[in-house]
């Protein structure tokens, strides 16, 4: 089983320019983006035209390390202290599950854990003290 910590970064619209900047500064690599626009479409969930070319996940390698990125979808709130979480990735859902299931005591779920079109087990969840866990379980959806 692995399990690793990624700081993940969460932009107000400008995830685009916020990549550009840490990939020229830190000499990274963009390995992977995709828009709101791109991702398979919901009918119960119509996408507004104002969030089609945000970000809706990237990843740069900086060295040996991952950043994660993205945009808020419109309308989410935004201020500083929140724009930063810690997405923790595992490829064993019973691992991920352990790991939102204590994370939840005395926090706040702000997404339950769930199967999702990118991983078989995706939620987040805020602590105790404030700070965002993003809960990703690596692999197809099951």
């Amino acid at each position: 089983m692995s399990l690793r910590l990624i700081p993940y970064l969460v932009m107000d619209g400008n995830a685009n320019e916020a990549i550009q900047f840490y990939k020229e500064a830190l000499d990274a690599q963009l390995l992977f983006i995709q828009s709101f626009g791109e991702m398979p479409e919901n009918p119960e969930f119509p996408l507004p035209a104002e969030a089609k070319e945000r970000v809706a996940h990237a990843l740069l390698k900086v060295g040996e390390t991952d950043l994660m990125f993205s945009d808020t979808f419109p309308g989410q709130p935004h201020h500083s202290g929140n724009q930063v979480t810690i997405c923790i990735s595992t490829n064993d859902k019973n691992r991920s599950k352990q790991i939102y299931d204590a994370l939840q005591q005395g926090g706040q779920v702000n997404m339950p854990l769930q199967e999702t079109h990118f991983s078989p087990a995706y939620g987040i969840v805020q602590d105790k003290f404030g700070v965002t866990f993003q809960i990703f379980t690596e692999g197809q959806q099951a």
